[in-house]
């Protein structure tokens, strides 16, 4: 038996005759871009966050991209502006911030949740501080009832990296339901993923839903009008017929990740392996991570018997050659995680054959 990281085809095996009728009535409409499906999976989308607007952009980066950029467009921020970030997130999350001339302030996780740590957020705050960007790391919600009161005391802007974190609840409020907005992203390996690329804003911000939507169609709000200097960023149709089929089975999937986690936490009992404790609600465990002293052995071990798994992420975004002006940093929280966390398999279509061979495999592994 082979367990792989994420059997993407079996995943989406579910739904295929759904998928093919969605693909096949926006062939058939003769409208592809920026049409009623678009609409339809938007006004979906925002309702299932509990959030008032969705503007479907390309990707995940361009959802956080174009929410600074269009804050800046709106005069909120300015170049030079400092924008506080876990600094062990994705790199998109930097990436976000750099492209548009602001200053990424790396702070240190909770080693308890991998998630950014409040009382360093408060630490980090200076004069230029004017964001917050909470990224919800796995796909379990970052501490928001705290970052929102920290963010209102300061007068911050709060920004919800939520691309890993569909359909995750805190406190009865979903992720992306809780800063002034929020990008999430539909890569085909997210717990609501596309069938290719795709991303969205979600804000309870008129001003800033227009004002991204604008940007992400070349600067124009009425064709061949161009009020900014815009960029080519749209969820397509055939895209958003993919995701409404899918949000409709979003939750039962996220609960089926939530009980393998219980599994793993419960009968995983190698002391050379830790995890976190299970979560609720507010984790749909988009990876399940555990932290090993021995990780490149487990790894291979884990490999030679068949199970595959991956590393998020190898190198922390400080110590990126794209950001070696970072590279002198001290961040030892951080480093730490990056230097020991393993991904194992967990997805909503394996079985429990498959759960119980990772398990046993997992038991098995001595470093000595």
């Amino acid at each position: 038996m082979t367990i792989p990281f994420l059997d993407l085809k079996k995943v989406n095996k579910q739904y295929r005759n759904e998928l093919i009728r969605a693909i096949t009535e926006v062939v058939d409409s003769g409208w592809y871009v920026r049409g009623d499906r678009v609409k339809t999976f938007e006004y979906e989308f925002s309702t299932y966050c509990g959030s008032t607007y969705c503007v479907g952009l390309g990707n995940g980066l361009d959802a956080l991209s174009l929410a600074l950029r269009a804050w800046k467009e709106l005069g909120r921020l300015s170049d030079g502006d400092e924008v506080i970030v876990p600094s062990n997130t994705y790199i998109a999350s930097i990436l976000a911030i750099t492209e548009n001339r602001l200053v990424p302030v790396f702070v240190e996780p909770d080693i308890s949740t991998y998630n950014i740590c409040p009382s360093a957020i408060k630490d980090a705050i200076t004069s230029k501080t004017k964001v917050i960007l909470a990224v919800h790391l796995y796909g379990k919600i970052a501490p928001m009832r705290s970052i929102m009161s920290i963010a209102d005391q300061n007068g911050l802007l709060v920004l919800e990296d939520a691309a890993q974190a569909h359909g995750a609840e805190s406190e009865g409020k979903k992720a992306g339901a809780w800063g002034h907005a929020a990008g999430f992203s539909f890569y085909p390996g997210k717990n609501l993923g596309a069938l290719g690329d795709g991303g969205a804003l979600v804000t309870g911000d008129t001003e800033l839903a227009a004002q991204v939507r604008e940007l992400g169609n070349y600067g124009s709000e009425q064709k061949y009008f161009n009020k900014t200097k815009g960029v080519n960023s749209r969820l397509d149709e055939v895209q958003a017929a993919i995701l409404s089929v899918k949000l409709n089975y979003l939750d039962d999937e996220n609960r089926r990740r939530r009980v393998i986690a219980k599994e793993y936490c419960e009968r995983i009992s190698n002391p050379n392996i830790h995890f976190l404790p299970v979560g609720g609600l507010d984790h749909v465990y988009h990876l399940f991570v555990v932290r090993t002293a021995y990780r490149d052995q487990l790894s291979e071990f884990l490999a030679k018997n068949e199970v595959q798994t991956l590393i998020h992420y190898p190198v922390a975004p400080h110590k990126q050659i794209a950001y070696r002006e970072f590279g002198s940093l001290h961040l030892p929280i951080s480093e730490l995680i990056h230097k020991e966390i393993l991904s194992l398999p967990i997805s909503p279509v394996m079985t429990s054959l498959e759960v119980d061979f990772v398990i046993k495999a997992c038991n098995s592994f001595d470093p000595l």
